[in-house]
């Protein structure tokens, strides 16, 4: 008996409008097509909540004076003393400014290198080339910040990098490329371009697949060049995929992350190269200050909140909404 028919005989069947009885076998034909992906999501949703879920109860010692011998409930309630030591400590308010000013340039500046890398690969008809050029830019991702730092350090290092070992025998002068504010951003915004591009080029890429080729043939037959065809069917052909993932990174304006900031700073750019992230490890773990930061880290997690609903509000107002 198909499922159809002992859905039939079910009391009560002949009630129900044509409709919704359609729409109901609809969804349960879905549900029966899905059910290897529910089975294979079930490991992705355990972790989430075991590690990412069950561990937002302790944002509570937020609002606490937290010691490990009273433990989280045990901790005497502050509610909002926290905060106001914080937002009344003068040298928060240039680590808050670090981490939006460091992200921001990140976000900004690097965002459209994935695009552009994915349309330059895309256009390669040497599938060689495109495979030994993607494999170069792939590989950066897949190496740790340690590596990464190393790597930055070696290179632009004042006495031995290989950049003033080239400008001393030009000019006579190394120059400190670590220890000036200007160039240790250059080099933070650039060193995170170098190692995210190429893994975000892949999205864009698979993006690229998905615009009709008979789009091109016709605009070769109406005289159009590459750039045209790129401005007006490759850029418009990945416009959802492009504001989506924007949206995304609006998120992580105020997680600047740890790794990066932390293996690349030195005490005398650390006007600049503070971050909430830095200073949590520091002072919050370091000096067993848990409650500070805590604190420091519920705010971080609520304005990043705050900027993903702004962006999508925003996007939704074009028909381009993540939700």
């Amino acid at each position: 008996m198909t499922a159809r028919s002992q859905a039939i005989e079910k009391p009560g069947w002949s009630d129900i409008p044509t409709d919704k009885k359609a729409l109901w076998l609809q969804r349960k034909k879905r549900f029966n097509q899905n059910k290897p992906l529910l089975l294979m999501f079930i490991p992705i949703a355990v972790y989430f909540i075991l590690f990412k879920y069950i561990p937002m109860f302790g944002l509570v010692i937020a609002f606490k004076d937290y010691n490990f011998a009273d433990g989280i409930w045990g901790s005497p309630w502050v509610g909002l003393e926290n905060y106001s030591y914080l937002f009344t400590n003068p040298q928060m308010t240039q680590i808050i400014r670090n981490t939006i000013m460091l992200s921001a340039l990140t976000v900004l500046v690097g965002f459209p290198f994935p695009i552009i890398l994915a349309i330059l690969l895309n256009e390669v008809r040497k599938m060689w080339f495109k495979k030994s050029v993607q494999t170069l830019v792939y590989l950066p991702y897949f190496l740790n910040w340690i590596i990464v730092g190393g790597l930055v350090t070696m290179i632009f290092a004042q006495q031995s990098g290989i950049v003033n070992i080239l400008i001393k025998k030009t000019t006579g002068e190394a120059y400190p490329f670590l220890f000036k504010e200007f160039s240790w951003i250059a080099i933070f915004v650039g060193s995170s371009i170098w190692k995210n591009a190429g893994w975000s080029a892949i999205i864009y890429l698979a993006a690229l697949t998905g615009i009709d080729p008979s789009l091109y043939e016709a605009a070769s037959m109406d005289g159009a060049n590459k750039w045209r065809k790129i401005w007006h069917i490759t850029l418009p052909g990945i416009r959802s995929t492009i504001v989506l993932m924007f949206i995304l990174s609006i998120g992580h304006v105020m997680d600047i992350g740890f790794d990066q900031v932390y293996i690349l700073q030195n005490p005398v750019v650390k006007n600049i190269s503070e971050v909430i992230s830095t200073w949590n490890y520091k002072v919050g773990l370091g000096s067993g200050e848990y409650s500070h930061g805590a604190a420091l880290g519920l705010f971080e997690s609520i304005i990043g909140l705050t900027m993903v609903l702004t962006a999508n509000g925003i996007a939704k107002k074009f028909n381009q909404g993540l939700w």
